[in-house]
């Protein structure tokens, strides 16, 4: 298929990967290139702190805006408006990436008509504001898409947001691409030289160091463990996290992590933790990074995806969120057991190749897009 056959499909995000390497950030990427066989894709994002214009990545083209700042987490960027209505002159379906009160109230501002679909990555949970001023334009943005796509069943059920459009919903899980956490010789041997810096048993955190991460539960979880915990990632929680730390010699804080060093860890980890106790941990997919590469999964109990992702005896343990003792005793008896180990790291991987690969997330994308634009 031509260029000039393929329909045209128009991300609309905050952020994308690169340089922002979150979660819904990277999950667009795969989204894009995975299309690109049967379609166009192309990204309009804002800049953040690099510099406006258009760039071509991987053969998608992406779209900065200037933004003046953020205000709860949100850009404020008055050119997103008539970016978008020029983006969607170009487009014949346009996929927005919820949440993001920007581009629904640009999409409403810019009077595109285009066919539209959504993914429903998250509820607005924290931002108490910005959820009661943007309900409105949610809504509007909401009823006005042919196909609403939550990432999980659980996710579905649990929204308050999503109960009230169910018949539009069609759950896409996300996914991963497997290939990029094969254990080649280079990332042997960076994985062996993790395990002669930090002899002995490993339990591995990666991801953002955030209020909702739960880390502080993990830390006193840790307490009496005979075992290291290393933590991949930055963020807005570290300082705090650092010291609640102070003085636990069983604690490594890693910082930023390149692709390579990110799958030498997991490669590593003897069990991956992700102690997230609140809904804004609406999936998880460094859980299903970790399930690529073998390892179990101890996650809190909670009702969105993390359930859905993390099966509880399958892939991992599912404990009570926010509790230290529970944290404790799950990764203790694992820690322990090494034949109860080795069934969950099989399952684990089992279950990530079967359900959370790029390729199937795209499909069902690909077949999404058909049906809303015959049916436009």
């Amino acid at each position: 298929m031509t260029a000039a056959d393929r329909p045209r499909v128009l991300h609309v995000y905050k952020d994308y990967y690169p340089p922002v390497m979150g979660g819904i950030e990277t999950t667009i990427n795969l989204m894009a290139r995975g299309t690109l066989d049967a379609f166009e894709p192309s990204v309009l994002v804002c800049a953040g702190d690099g510099d406006p214009g258009v760039v071509l990545i991987d053969g998608v083209r992406v779209r900065r805006i200037k933004e003046w700042r953020r205000v709860s987490g949100a850009p404020v960027a008055p050119e997103f408006v008539t970016a978008l209505r020029e983006e969607a002159a170009r487009a014949d379906i346009i996929h927005l990436h919820h949440p993001n009160p920007t581009g629904d109230v640009a999409l409403l501002l810019s009077g595109a008509k285009n066919p539209a679909v959504m993914t429903y990555h998250s509820d607005i949970v924290r931002q108490r504001f910005s959820r009661i001023l943007f309900a409105p334009v949610q809504h509007w943005s909401m009823r006005r898409c042919a196909v609403i796509m939550p990432t999980s069943p659980q996710y579905l059920e649990s929204s308050p947001w999503l109960r009230c459009y169910r018949e539009k919903c069609e759950v896409v899980p996300l996914g991963i691409d497997l290939d990029r956490f094969n254990k080649t010789p280079a990332i042997e041997e960076a994985r062996n030289a993790l395990r002669r810096a930090n002899p002995g048993k490993l339990i591995v955190f990666v991801g953002r160091l955030r209020y909702y991460k739960g880390l502080e539960f993990l830390l006193k979880a840790m307490v009496g463990l005979h075992a290291t915990l290393l933590i991949g990632g930055t963020g807005t929680d570290e300082e705090r996290l650092r010291s609640i730390a102070v003085g636990m010699n069983n604690v490594r804080f890693l910082g930023d992590l390149t692709e390579e060093q990110l799958v030498a860890l997991l490669h590593a980890a003897d069990i991956f933790c992700m102690p997230s106790h609140l809904r804004s941990e609406a999936f998880g997919l460094s859980m299903v990074e970790a399930m690529a590469c073998a390892k179990p999964v101890v996650s809190a109990r909670l009702d969105t995806g993390v359930c859905f992702v993390n099966r509880d005896g399958v892939s991992g343990v599912n404990v009570e969120p926010a509790s230290p003792p529970a944290l404790h005793d799950a990764l203790g008896k694992l820690l322990q057991d090494n034949a109860l180990r080795a069934r969950l790291a099989h399952g684990a991987v089992s279950r990530a190749q079967a359900r959370f690969s790029a390729e199937d997330m795209c499909d069902a994308l690909k077949s999404v897009y058909r049906r809303v634009l015959e049916g436009a």
